[in-house]
């Protein structure tokens, strides 16, 4: 039978995190951990992965789902596995001493990647494309 390693360092030791937790989309029961006005729309694992591998924290993904997501799209597919602890029980960084806190770091940064910034220049063809909605509408 394998137990868990007391180890902090070991892979399985890592926390957890979902694209699901910061979800600004999802409710609590959708399994959403942080208030809707600091979360973020639909981030995925990639992102996840990108802003704290950028902070320097040893990460790596998963191909696993959140129970509670009943969409089984790619998109929300995955996990990231933090490394939050060294081997001797320090935290890696001291900005980070708990879930929360990588939660709620995550949620900011993502909204600044090049990925959602150069999606920030779509979102005004969005913007203009709900204008060619407004005129459908004129149509009828």
């Amino acid at each position: 039978m394998a137990h868990l390693t007391q180890n902090p360092a070991d892979k399985e030791r890592f926390i957890c995190l979902y694209p699901v937790y910061i979800n600004s989309k999802k409710t609590l029961a959708e399994g959403r951990r942080i208030p809707a006005e600091k979360a973020v729309e639909n981030p995925s694992c990639t992102e996840i992965r990108d802003v704290l591998t950028a902070a320097g924290l040893n990460v790596y993904m998963e191909n696993k789902m959140h129970p509670r997501e009943w969409n089984r799209d790619i998109q929300f597919k995955g996990r990231v596995r933090v490394q939050l602890k060294q081997e001797e029980g320090h935290f890696c960084q001291d900005r980070f001493g708990s879930r929360k806190d990588v939660m709620f770091y995550v949620a900011e940064m993502i909204p600044k990647l090049k990925t959602r910034t150069q999606k920030g220049g779509a979102d005004t063809s969005s913007q203009q494309g709900e204008g060619g909605k407004k005129s459908k509408k004129k149509k009828k």
